[in-house]
């Protein structure tokens, strides 16, 4: 039999949603905000040659700087004030985060509540200003050593452009925090999904006009689009694949009466760590690129070496990916998910999973499980992730939605669309206390 929940789930409809004014008001406000972002990727920041700027990124969009510019939403192929985008303020998570696991400091503000984790996000904020001014920084020498791209260069310009660019992050930064606050879903897992969907029209575009000029076959093109299917379908199964440990609660008598002795089960998702591992392995693999910016190109040669190794598609750059994809799966799930604490909990509520004892014995069980299923997890988004980078590189298929845009936009596509769920089922219960509390009165 469907539980109230469950029936509550099936009666969702256009009525319940026209009904539920505070859920209409968020998406409101997340669709205001994501246009604030689009509109500043269209905003260039100041003493910019527009032409010379098209022409070096033309040059240049099949590597890194393409790999950037889509998660930017195409603000640095038109170098907006959103050039960085929130690339630095994901950067800065990973430094805190793992310096969460070094540090006796942070990690005792972990265990201190909400007042802890403010303090560990206001940590956060100070590192995407310090990284964002670094890569700001690197950006400006970077555009006055490519040419005529930059009109006047000089100091004034680095100074400009590095004020402009940070305070573009920051107020992504912001924007990202409001939406989460205010609007519905993650602020920053939307910005970016805005940004990779933007570019999705102009990829479709390019991909079938190179069709239509014969540099593809239209087998290539009917191939890329079955590959599309087939890795969205793989995405939505195993976001929503689980691994079910059976709970039992022994029966208790009061009185007369006997309670408990129902059985439930305890849900372990095969990918606990998201699309995180696959952002954090990106965004490292950008910093090389950061740092050869600094010298305008005329750095020492191994930093010039080490830059072309590290270009999407190279060996080096597909093994430093996959193993930062695997380290991320692991250690963002060992962070949200203590085994422990989920054997004390079971302890505390008089649950156990038959066959182990409550506690340490327990607590080893859910270990054991949990690394085999975040096993299974991180060899999926590797595949998921590189596939897509072995086609582009060795096929010459030149559709970047793929892989890592790919999962972001199916996986965050799903989380908003369960918050939705999630406000429309709690206006109903609303619903339903508030008639309940009107017949109360009648009686």
């Amino acid at each position: 039999m469907a539980s109230a929940a469950e029936q509550l789930a099936s009666n969702l409809n256009l009525s319940a949603f026209s009904k539920a004014t505070e859920l209409k008001k968020r998406i409101w406000f997340a669709l205001g905000a994501l246009l604030v972002y689009r509109l500043g990727t269209y905003i260039p920041i100041p003493g910019i040659d527009a032409q010379a700027l098209a022409d070096v990124f033309r040059q240049q969009q099949s590597g890194l700087l393409g790999m950037f510019n889509m998660f930017a939403g195409g603000a640095v192929g038109r170098m907006a004030i959103f050039a960085l985008g929130i690339m630095p303020y994901i950067s800065a998570s990973i430094i805190i985060q793992l310096m969460t696991t070094v540090s006796p400091h942070l990690e005792q503000l972990k265990k201190e509540g909400e007042a802890g984790r403010k303090t560990i996000n206001q940590y956060t904020r100070y590192g995407t200003v310090l990284l964002a001014l670094l890569q700001g920084y690197g950006i400006a020498v970077g555009l006055e050593g490519s040419g005529t791209v930059v009109i006047d260069p000089g100091w004034y310009f680095r100074f400009t452009t590095v004020i402009t660019l940070v305070g573009g992050t920051v107020f992504l930064m912001w924007l990202g925090e409001q939406i989460t606050a205010r609007g519905i879903g993650n602020g920053i897992s939307l910005i970016i999904f805005a940004g990779i969907v933007a570019e999705l029209p102009s990829a479709l575009v390019g991909t079938l006009e190179l069709g239509r000029q014969g540099a593809l076959s239209t087998v290539i093109i009917l191939a890329i689009a079955v590959l599309a299917m087939i890795v969205i379908a793989v995405i939505v199964f195993v976001e929503r694949a689980q691994r079910r440990l059976l709970v039992q609660y022994p029966k208790r008598q009061v009185g007369n009466k006997m309670f408990g002795g129902e059985s439930s089960h305890l849900p372990l998702k095969l990918n606990t760590a998201g699309v995180i591992p696959p952002i954090f392995a990106s965004s490292l693999l950008l910093l090389p690129a950061t740092l050869a910016g600094f010298s305008s190109g005329q750095g020492p040669e191994w930093l010039t070496s080490m830059t072309a190794m590290l270009g999407p598609g190279q060996p080096l750059y597909l093994m430093f990916y996959v193993l930062g994809i695997v380290f991320f799966a692991f250690f963002y799930t060992a962070i949200v998910s203590n085994p422990t604490e989920m054997a004390d909990n079971l302890k505390k509520y008089g649950g156990f999973i038959p066959g182990y004892r409550p506690g340490d014995r327990t607590a080893k069980y859910i270990d054991y499980v949990m690394t085999r299923i975040t096993v299974l997890g991180a060899a999926y988004l590797a595949l998921v992730c590189v596939l897509p980078e072995i086609l582009r590189s060795y096929a010459a298929v030149p559709f970047y939605f793929g892989g890592t845009s790919l999962l972001i936009v199916v996986s965050v596509t799903m989380d908003t669309v369960s918050q939705i769920q999630s406000h429309l089922l709690a206006h109903q219960y609303e619903g339903l206390v508030k008639k309940a509390k009107l017949r109360g009165r009648r009686k």
